[in-house]
């Protein structure tokens, strides 16, 4: 029979674990659990990294870690530290034993791995460690002299182009903390602006991880209802070995459900890659690029076991990820045929200590059939990066606002559908890929677009981790179908100091040029006088546009002809009211006299080079019939475009979280 273990802080690990006599640790109930068994923890903080020893045998016979119903359980990778002393000012230090640390001091180790970007070689870089006062994180500057200052200047990293900056915080009292570490020791002094850090609740991070096993394919765990905090995990590029604050370390079959994780030095949530098949490889031997080594991770991990049946299929839903310096969910292979839904992911890479080209609240490659559904995604550097492989993936009735920039898809071929959404940053999307499909979303921000011709990757058997071939990105062969598109100015989109990025306008204009069937595209092919590649060359490939609305500002695709222009007075904004928010249009009228039937897989036809169709995973064709707050619609009726199936003309006010 399943057994229940208890854990509690009066308890010891030598009482038998149950609920009279608990055990003192989670570890030592991990210990103890067998698959079909549940560990609580009851009200406490656990100074500790879990480390499962074995996972469940199914999704019946999981092994199950909750915090105890109603009652507080955090899992911190951070100690509390008490023996300070003033140095000047509000400088204070202390001298803390490297024993404290083990064989990881995160005071020691950078953030550096591929993909990473400093300013120069020289350029000083930053650490895993962290200091914490009453829970607020510090800033780590990179020397004492900038410890002093009361009106703090700390040297910040833009999160688009990696140019650095000098920066005075608003409150002009930035917490700031420098350190050094010694053969014995690691001395740390910290700028408390007044407070007493012996009177106070101060702690630093020690631990790389809080809950995270240190073996392969400990599959079918349940973790729920925990704070998990303050872990010093460190930068998780897709070449590399990506261990977050909690995750299954290759794995299948966990769910992660209704935690609150923060404060992550990098990664939060980690449905990552494992170390073999290549560990910061660019990086370290300088001779091949990041490219490279990615596309050879994806062949290393076949010849492992990288497919559905030993890989993947997780589920994180329903928990608060927040103040994370890299990622809120991170993934590369190991993430596929997973569900991330329901999440509130805010407040990640907006400290901008570090910079490189793998931030994101959710950032994911090789998302292959994965569903990202109805989460609240908000001030973040950018919401949601989809990068490779791409395919067969869902981003539906998800709600984006107030980030640099809400989703942005690279170097993928699709099949992926992007269904109900809200995306409400001045920089919407950005599609560096072909094969989408873009149905009843709300875009108030500039629809960026790019051909990737110069890094092909690879796609996929429709529902498989097995290579199908691989192919450079030359854009197109997108769908969009019943969306409303609002105006404003490009140029607010982005900094000014990346031209580099393509501007493209809102709406979607982009597309200008392009054949707007597949026909049309077909007669561009067929001079015999070129040969087999070059008839393809300067071909581009067509999109499949209708029944969109574009409000003032938002221009067509030139060749949409039924697109819906309307005039104004035309506006759109998400509003926060406590646990709440609202969604307040302004929808000029002659709305209503554009409606469409409900989309269905069929509706969308096949993309070109994976030829494959918009499924859902058992292979039969996408339904999308549910749009942002839950409401069903009927295969029979016509609905308005944008992700509300009741979205009336005129002034509306519709709670969406």
């Amino acid at each position: 029979m399943p057994t229940t273990y208890h854990v509690a802080v009066s308890g010891s690990d030598k009482a038998a674990g149950t609920e009279d006599a608990p055990f003192r640790t989670i570890n030592r109930a991990a210990a103890a659990a067998r698959p079909g068994d549940t560990v609580t923890v009851h009200e406490g903080v656990y100074r500790e990294w879990v480390k499962p020893p074995r996972g469940g045998l199914g999704d019946t016979r999981r092994i199950t870690y909750e915090a105890a119903d109603g009652e507080r359980v955090v899992i911190t990778g951070s100690e509390r530290i008490s023996a300070w002393e003033l140095v000047e000012g509000t400088v204070w230090k202390v001298v803390v034993g490297n024993d404290l640390f083990g064989d990881f001091n995160p005071f020691a180790e950078e953030v550096e791995g591929d993909w990473t970007v400093y300013a120069s070689a020289e350029a000083p870089r930053k650490h895993l460690g962290d200091v914490y006062l009453r829970g607020r994180s510090f800033y780590e500057v990179t020397s004492r002299d900038q410890l002093i200052d009361p009106q703090v200047r700390t040297t910040m990293i833009d999160d688009w182009t990696g140019v650095t900056d000098d920066v005075r915080d608003a409150d002009q009292t930035r917490y700031v903390w420098y350190a050094e570490v010694s053969e014995d020791n690691t001395t740390i002094w910290a700028n408390f602006h007044g407070a007493d850090p012996n009177a106070e609740l101060v702690e630093i991070n020690v631990r790389r991880s809080v809950f995270y096993p240190d073996r392969h394919h400990l599959d079918w765990i349940t973790v729920r209802g925990f704070e998990l905090a303050q872990a010093a995990c460190p930068w998780t590029p897709p070449t590399a070995d990506q261990p977050g604050l909690i995750g299954p370390n290759w794995a299948k079959g966990w769910i992660i459900e209704d935690n609150l994780i923060h404060d992550a030095k990098c990664s939060a949530i980690s449905l990552g890659k494992e170390a073999s098949t290549g560990h910061n490889y660019a990086t370290e031997r300088g001779d091949k690029p990041g490219y490279q080594y990615q596309l050879e991770a994806v062949f290393a991990a076949r010849q492992i076991g990288w497919d559905k049946e030993h890989v993947g299929s997780h589920i994180v839903r329903r928990n608060t990820i927040r103040d994370c310096g890299q990622n809120g969910v991170v993934g590369h292979l190991g993430c596929v045929f997973s569900t991330i839904e329901d999440n509130h992911i805010y407040n990640i890479a907006i400290k901008r200590e570090f910079y490189g080209y793998e931030i994101g609240g959710i950032k994911l490659h090789a998302a292959i059939d994965v569903v990202i559904r109805h989460n609240r995604i908000h001030d973040c550097t950018l919401g949601t990066w989809l990068d490779w492989q791409t395919q067969g993936t869902r981003i539906s009735r998800n709600l984006y606002y107030g980030n640099r920039r809400d989703l942005f898809v690279e170097v993928s071929h699709g099949p992926y559908l992007a269904d109900h959404n809200v995306f409400a940053s001045p920089a919407s999307i950005e599609l560096f890929s072909q094969g989408g499909a873009f149905v009843n979303n709300l875009v108030v921000g500039t629809l960026a677009l790019e051909s990737v011709v110069d890094r092909p990757t690879p796609y996929h058997v429709p529902h498989s981790t097995q290579v199908a071939g691989y192919a450079a990105v030359i854009g197109g062969d997108d769908r969009w179908i019943g969306n409303i598109f609002l105006g404003g100015d490009p140029d607010a989109a982005y900094a000014a100091e990346a031209p580099d990025i393509r501007r493209t306008g809102h709406g979607t204009a982009g597309y200008d040029g392009r054949p707007a069937t597949f026909e049309a595209y077909l007669a561009q092919l067929g001079d015999p006088s070129d040969g087999d590649h070059q008839r393809f060359a300067d071909v581009k490939q067509p999109v499949y546009l209708h029944d969109n609305v574009y409000l003032p500002g938002a221009a067509a695709f030139d060749s949409e002809t039924d697109a819906l222009t309307l005039p104004g007075p035309a506006s759109v904004r998400v509003v926060e009211d406590g646990d709440e928010v609202h969604l307040e249009t302004e929808v000029p009228a002659g709305f209503a006299s554009r409606t469409l039937p409900t989309v269905t897989g069929l509706d969308l036809g096949r993309v070109r080079f994976a030829d494959a169709s918009f499924e859902e995973r058992d292979g039969s064709p996408a339904v999308i019939d549910t749009d942002l707050v839950g409401a069903r619609k009927e295969s029979t009726q016509a609905y308005p475009a944008g992700p509300l199936a009741a979205l009336p003309e005129g002034k509306s006010r519709v709670r969406v979280w």
